[in-house]
Order: structure tokens, then C-alpha cells, then sequence
């Protein structure tokens, strides 16, 4: 696989193909699989995306601590607020429906960790709804997404207990963003800058889960990632470049997350899970799960 962005968005326009293309024949060279074999298993992993966005907005849906819960279902048919009708809220409320369903333990895909895994199938299989693209450009997506992931992991991190949340929802962000990008019709090079938009407006993301489960603010995080994945997607469709190379924005992600206080990555020492109220609600959960 890829180590860097840059190589493969030369690769994939050198040949005046896609990300994707260059994403699977790399991953086929890599595990010795035919491509074939490789896109079979991207698809299963995208019906399982879509059956976590299903389970989640029933509303049914239940952490063990009772903390999360409900709100996917709650956003997708309750009060219509300014957004309501648009792509954007459907995404929103997508994002929030897939971390409520790996809340209450249920099946998810780790896109890239479970703490990061609502934001790339909300994004994806929100536009893809929303703009009737057919479920071989969403898979070539989730390759593109899987180059960009890759890429992270060998740079930087995607563990909040290493770098923070901006590893894992930011990181999850960029993927969403870039793939995206390119299934929705952008360049290879608009891609990149998608990644770069979406990863800069994560830099310094801490991971403060209340009582060290991933709930709260988790669940919420990913509808918030998947918000600046639509922001970058929408500005490098509209031809806006980064200055910043996209390498070079991943490498300063991993540089933060390598000098973050400790008490900022998925320690619960520090942050909304070392406020009063957060400390308050962690015993009170934790004493409830025990009982339980």
C-alpha cells in the first residue's frame, strides 16, 4: 500500500484513473487477491454500514450505561430545524445512528476504530442516497477511503489512546471526505485536498470519553466529523486547494498526537470527562453497569 497521498494521486493521474483503481490493485499486489475478491469483501462491509444506519434511526437502540440512546431516531423525525429535508441532516442523523448501534454492542464496521466508525458510512451512503450513485461507485469509495486510512495509520496513528480523537473521528473525516470527493466526480488531486480540508479542521481533537466508555462524547463527535467531511467535500468539489500538502497535514496530526498531555488520549483524565458533571455521570453509569 501506499505510504504517502502524493504517490498515489500521481500514480492514479498519471494513468488518468481513480484513487480507487490504484487503492485495490495495490491492496490485490499487497495480500496476493484478486481485485475481484477484494471489492466482494468491501461490499459486505457496506451492507453492514447500511444495516447500522437501519438499526440506529429505529431509535431502539440502547447503551449498557443508558447515556446514548434514542437521539439518531430523535434528529431524523423529530422537529424540523433549519437543515431539515437536506443531504447534510440525513447525514447527521446517519453519523449518530451507526455510534448509537456500537454503543449497545451491536455490529458495526471500524472505519477506521470503532470510536470513528459512524462518520464514513454516514457520509457515503448519505450522498449516495441523496444523489443515486450506484453501489459499485460507493465501493470504490471505500477503497479510496481504505488508500487514505492507510496512509494515516503508517504516518501518523488512528488510535485516540495514541493521538487523540483526532486520530480516530479526524481521521475518519479526512477518509470520508476524500472518498467522497471522488465518488461524487472530483480529481484525484480535489480528493487529496478533500483530506486536508477535513484532517486541518480536526488537528488537536482530544479523546476525553466520560468514564473511559465510548459513548459520551463520542457519539456525538462522529455527527460533527461527518459535518466537516460534507464542509471539505463541498470545497474541493468547488475547485478550493489546501496550501498545506496532504502528507504534510496527516505528519503534523501525528506530531500532536505525540505531544498531547496523556490525560487528553482516551484516559478520561482530562476534558469533558474530568468535568464535575462528566466524573458525576461516569460513577453513577459505571455503579449502574455493575449492578446490571
Amino acid at each position: 500500500m501506499y505510504r504517502a497521498i502524493a504517490d498515489a494521486i500521481r500514480a492514479a493521474e498519471a494513468r488518468g484513473t481513480t484513487l480507487a483503481t490504484v487503492a485495490l490493485e495495490a491492496e490485490a499486489r499487497d495480500q496476493g487477491r484478486p481485485v475481484e475478491e477484494i471489492r466482494e469483501a468491501l461490499r459486505r462491509a457496506l451492507a453492514v454500514m447500511r444495516d447500522a444506519v437501519a438499526q440506529g434511526m429505529t431509535g431502539e437502540h440502547r447503551s449498557v450505561s443508558g447515556l446514548v440512546g434514542g437521539d439518531a431516531a430523535k434528529l431524523q423525525h423529530g422537529a424540523a430545524g433549519p437543515l431539515a429535508g437536506t443531504p447534510f441532516h440525513d447525514v447527521l442523523a446517519r453519523a449518530l445512528a451507526v455510534q448509537e448501534v456500537n454503543a449497545a454492542m451491536g455490529v458495526i464496521v471500524a472505519a477506521p476504530t470503532a470510536g470513528g466508525a459512524g462518520v464514513l458510512p454516514a457520509v457515503l451512503t448519505g450522498l449516495a442516497q441523496s444523489q443515486a450513485v450506484p453501489d459499485e461507485m460507493v465501493v470504490d469509495a471505500l477503497a479510496t477511503a481504505g488508500l487514505i486510512g492507510a496512509v494515516v495509520a503508517e504516518r501518523a496513528s488512528l488510535s485516540g489512546a495514541e493521538g487523540g480523537c483526532q486520530a480516530e473521528t479526524g481521521a475518519a473525516a479526512g477518509m470520508a471526505a476524500g472518498a467522497a470527493t471522488e465518488m461524487l466526480g472530483g480529481s484525484p488531486t480535489q480528493a487529496g485536498h478533500a483530506v486536508a480540508l477535513a484532517q486541518q479542521g480536526t488537528l488537536g481533537l482530544v479523546c476525553d470519553p466520560l468514564g473511559g466508555l465510548v459513548e459520551l462524547p463520542c457519539v456525538f463527535r462522529n455527527a460533527t466529523g461527518a459535518a466537516i467531511a460534507l464542509a471539505a467535500i463541498e470545497m474541493a468539489l468547488a475547485g478550493i486547494t489546501f496550501a498545506i500538502p496532504v502528507d504534510e497535514v496527516i505528519d503534523v496530526m501525528g506530531e500532536i498526537g505525540r505531544s498531547m498531555d496523556v490525560r487528553y488520549r482516551e484516559t478520561a483524565g482530562g476534558g469533558l470527562a474530568a468535568t464535575p458533571t462528566g466524573r458525576r455521570l461516569a460513577r453513577e453509569r459505571l455503579v449502574q453497569i455493575k449492578r446490571g
